[in-house]
């Protein structure tokens, strides 16, 4: 899987000590598999660093979630769980994690929901009132590497710019045909694109998957996807 990370510097070497604490899934390093949710880290951390926002691409080895080597914790969707597990890394005041998993998956709290969560914590809003707003919320999409070990399941990607814009240009046709013969909004048409291992192969320049017209790209899609 492709995955971004926003930021006011590019990447090159993640450092776990410098993440700060109680985010939504502790200390580690985030990224997402939405590059448009990226940009806007991006934008919003380059204000306040008072500089441009870079978007730092990477491959992640999705076999972390299957292979038993990992400790993963994912959450398909907003829920009692995910809230009861980002109101514990919220409010755990210590330099030791809230925490024993490498690689947590899950939706976001943004700006407005971390606000609610505020008031949840502190005993200002009842949990079925909570839960019933977040049902409302638009897909969002975070992967947080815990651990040293975890960050062995993540590699920058290094294509070149002239392919990368070539794979982007390809997208967005296979994202139309897929929002209309499947009667997918955007968001699910995207996060079924992006989150496929075509996607992955059409990024891998060694496979040349991106020379081939998006119509021969599609059908491996949506054989992929059992469409």
């Amino acid at each position: 899987m492709i995955v971004y990370h926003g930021s006011y510097i590019k990447i090159e070497e993640i450092d776990l000590s410098k993440c700060e604490p109680r985010k939504d899934f502790g200390k580690g390093f985030y990224v997402t598999k939405f590059r448009d949710q990226a940009e806007t880290w991006a934008v919003r951390i380059g204000k306040k660093h008072q500089t441009e926002g870079i978007i730092t691409e990477f491959i992640f080895y999705e076999s972390a979630f299957t292979d038993g080597i990992y400790k993963t914790l994912r959450f398909d969707k907003y829920d009692d769980q995910w809230l009861d597990f980002v109101a514990l890394n919220r409010r755990f005041d210590s330099p030791n994690p809230a925490h024993n998993y490498d690689i947590v998956e899950g939706p976001v709290a943004d700006d407005r929901i971390s606000r609610e969560i505020d008031n949840y914590i502190e005993g200002n809003i009842p949990r079925e009132k909570f839960l019933m707003m977040l049902s409302r919320e638009e897909p969002t999409h975070q992967i947080c590497f815990c651990t040293a070990d975890a960050l062995l399941m993540l590699k920058p990607n290094d294509k070149n710019k002239e392919i990368s814009y070539e794979i982007s240009e390809i997208g967005e046709p296979l994202v139309e045909r897929l929002m209309i013969d499947y009667q997918l909004d955007v968001a699910k048409a995207v996060d079924k694109f992006y989150s496929s291992a075509t996607f992955t192969q059409l990024s891998d320049m060694n496979t040349k998957l991106y020379e081939k017209s998006w119509q021969e790209i599609y059908e491996l899609l949506k054989k992929e996807l059992k469409l």
